[in-house]
């Protein structure tokens, strides 16, 4: 059974749809990336599969046990998150906000689940440093650790390598790759169509005619139209 089942969606804001008849699935072990240019309905679509927007129309159904509140979620990082003044301790552990239900404080499983995400990492050394005054490469391992503290099936990344030097950016892409391997189920905007064909199984198209398939279709099409 799938994680996600899209069908006929039909994404917009107040003033009118973006994206219409949208079809794909996502399921256990994929590793999805969504491309397209800017303001074809990426982040759109990304903030509707996490309940933040309403579809227009269609529906977005979610199965083999996965819940909204248990998606893991890097968003794109603006410069206001950038400066944000907490430690990274408190940033990790913010991660595990949707697991607390009626309690209001962490508990045991909650620490320790976090402590397991930084040690993943490799950022537990950084546990007292400012958030605010890491490096750009640091504060996405340290926003990764946070996402993976929400969800063991299924993270959800908005380019998460965007203003990063080329090294770094490799970095993280082998970190998520590592994550994939280790059974996570992955769904990636990208602008970097490169990226995409190397690490991704499946590619969703958000072009003027909408493609969804796997990476081989994907590239078998576009050989066909050059």
């Amino acid at each position: 059974m799938s994680l996600i089942t899209c069908r006929d969606l039909v994404l917009g804001y107040e003033d009118g749809p973006i994206v219409r008849n949208l079809n794909f699935t996502v399921s256990k072990g994929d590793y999805l990336c969504i491309i397209g240019e800017n303001g074809s309905g990426k982040t759109t679509l990304m903030k509707t599969l996490l309940g933040l927007l309403k579809p227009y129309g269609g529906e977005v159904l979610f199965g083999d046990g996965l819940k909204q509140e248990m998606i893991g979620y890097l968003p794109q990082q603006t410069l206001v998150q950038k400066d944000f003044p907490a430690s990274v301790w408190e940033v990790v552990l913010s991660g595990r906000q949707n697991h607390l239900g009626k309690h209001f404080f962490y508990r045991k499983n909650d620490h320790e689940t976090a402590e397991k995400q930084m040690e993943r990492l490799q950022i537990t050394s950084l546990k007292k440093r400012s958030y605010r005054h890491l490096s750009g490469g640091q504060q996405q391992r340290v926003l990764l650790a946070r996402a993976l503290c929400a969800t063991d099936q299924l993270l959800v990344l908005d380019e998460p390598v965007t203003g990063l030097d080329s090294q770094i950016t490799r970095i993280m892409y082998d970190t998520i790759e590592s994550l994939h391997k280790d059974g996570m189920t992955v769904i990636m905007i990208s602008h970097d169509i490169d990226a995409a064909l190397k690490y991704a199984t499946h590619i969703l198209s958000l072009e003027d005619t909408h493609f969804f398939g796997t990476k081989e279709e994907y590239m078998k099409k576009k050989g066909e139209q050059a």
